[in-house]
């Protein structure tokens, strides 16, 4: 793999990672001012606030850019820059549009979406009331991050990484902003928070419009309907059957969203706060690999070469497991001491802990399955196949009701939890098994050795973590400062481990770095 790649891969993640680390941040101060389990503000913001989100990831993050990146790929290998500027010209002019007609009616429709959401909630009137109004605040952050997606989507084509990649931080600030200035200020302090996803998602836009100017592709929207262009129709042909693709993550949170809220009181922020922790490593390296391997995967396509396609997919899913491994393996043993470490303060109860510390050892059950969805599902849409991740997706999505209906009675919420993450496995099987069917993927020699040495130096990290973290009572009762101090020896400790013990057993990261196949380098 080329120095250059592997350079925007550590730009991404480092900077999704200052994201994960504000995030913690700015749950910190949500789990202090509004808690889990007592009241109704938490669920209420978290359904409010996951509806847009869910929205955000299928126009945004989702369907959008797989289908828009790909394409906007193809017209800047083939097409003049004239002709590339129009085609996000238009692009920009007819995203917009819809934007503002699906955020018009999302705003109006508030308490059917609710209703449709959150049913539980109804029958507390408080709770879905103001869950509502919160939701109606909130709605327009789709809009708005949306265009930020397509921004995105053109930087990193451009091998721009770190600017997009920076944008979730202006969102966790402005929410951490609002916790601190804004919600003391308010008879309803919560709807403080709902005010900060709609501030973040016009700071976001603005952010990008300097970076977009240095590479003179900073769209001028056009809307001419009569005008159909060639390229639009292409992103909008893929994007349909994308939808399910690759949001099926988010519309199985959803579905246990729906579920959860027939559960008690706490059960939707439960889920909530363990799935944040889950989503640190996934987001820090999932989605930074992800969004480095789609353009350059692309190129690959458009320049048909089949060999390096297969290569860079064989690349990206060698350092899947060897990073989500040992990271489920820790996320299962820490599960509590990371929930009372980051979430024990104000209205976060012991009960929320343990409670939550259930869904999240169920969730890091999954986290390599999500994982490698990230780099499976590249694999169609950079050759603009979007049809067979909807078909597997949707799969995944009925396989997850199913198990979902099946534990949540005798699991509660944490059957929710580990619903998603047996689908997610589903999921990714069925993708690895069709890459391999259509000969898109040939998996490079020495796979079984490589797993069974990434396998034996997690449990070595694992056995020196359940030795090291002893039990959760004794963290619950650890001052805040001794808790952090604990956390952060014992999560060196663990990595430290892992990279010895791995690196003993005879994994070359170097050849995972610069190294193809047998030795060939990339040319990226």
């Amino acid at each position: 793999m080329s120095r250059k790649l592997l350079k925007s891969t550590a730009v991404t993640g480092g900077m999704t990672l200052l994201s994960r680390i504000t995030g913690l941040i700015r749950d910190i101060f949500f789990a202090s001012l509004i808690g889990a389990g007592t009241g109704v503000a938490a669920d209420a913001f978290y359904v409010a606030f996951r509806i847009p989100n869910f929205l955000r990831r299928i126009f945004g993050e989702g369907a959008f850019s797989q289908s828009f990146v790909p394409v906007f790929a193809e017209f800047k290998t083939k097409y003049s820059a004239d002709e590339t500027r129009a085609f996000i010209d238009h692009m920009a002019g007819i995203l917009g549009a819809i934007l503002f007609v699906v955020t018009l009616a999302g705003v109006i429709a508030a308490p059917l979406l609710v209703m449709a959401l959150a049913p539980g909630f109804l029958d507390e009137p408080q709770k879905y009331g103001l869950t509502v109004q919160m939701l109606r605040i909130t709605f327009p952050y789709i809009f708005f991050i949306s265009l930020v997606a397509m921004a995105a989507g053109i930087l990193n084509t451009y091998g721009r990484f770190g600017a997009a990649a920076f944008t979730p931080v202006l969102l966790n600030l402005s929410l951490i902003g609002a916790a601190v200035w804004l919600a003391p200020r308010l008879d309803e302090p919560v709807l403080a928070l709902a005010w900060g996803v709609f501030i973040a998602g016009v700071v976001q836009l603005l952010f990008q419009i300097p970076f977009l100017r240095g590479i003179k592709m900073l769209p001028r929207p056009r809307l001419r309907l009569r005008e159909r262009h060639h390229g639009v129709a292409r992103v909008f042909k893929l994007m349909l059957p994308a939808i399910f693709g690759v949001s099926v993550a988010q519309i199985n949170m959803l579905v246990n969203t729906l579920l959860a809220s027939f559960l008690v009181t706490g059960s939707v922020s439960w889920l909530y706060y363990s799935d944040r922790l889950m989503e640190f490593p996934l987001g820090v390296f999932g989605i930074a690999l992800a969004t480095v391997i789609l353009p350059s995967l692309a190129r690959r396509h458009a320049s048909n070469s089949r060999e390096d396609f297969s290569h860079l997919l064989d690349w990206g899913l060698r350092w899947v497991f060897l990073v989500a491994v040992p990271a489920s393996v820790a996320l299962v043993i820490l599960s509590g001491p990371l929930l009372a470490t980051f979430f024990y303060f104000g209205k976060f109860t012991v009960h929320d802990v343990h409670m939550s510390a259930n869904a999240l050892m169920a969730f890091s059950f999954g986290l390599l399955g999500f994982i490698l969805i990230k780099v499976l599902a590249p694999g169609f849409y950079a050759r603009q196949d979007t049809k067979t991740p909807m078909r597997i997706g949707v799969i995944s999505l009925v396989i997850n009701i199913l198990l979902s209906l099946l534990l949540v009675i005798p699991l509660k919420h944490t059957g929710l939890a580990l619903a998603i993450s047996l689908a997610a496995f589903v999921n990714a099987g069925i993708l690895f098994f069709m890459l391999r069917r259509h000969d898109v993927y040939r998996p490079s020699p020495g796979w079984f050795v490589f797993l069974v040495r990434v396998s034996l130096a997690s449990a070595v990290m694992g056995l020196v973590l359940v030795w090291g973290a002893g039990n959760l009572d004794s963290w619950l009762q650890a001052s805040a400062p001794e808790r952090a101090t604990r956390l952060s020896i014992w999560v060196v400790t663990g990595a430290v481990v892992y990279l010895l013990t791995v690196t003993a057993f005879g994994v070359r990261l170097a050849q995972l770095l610069l190294r193809k196949g047998e030795g060939a380098k990339f040319d990226d």
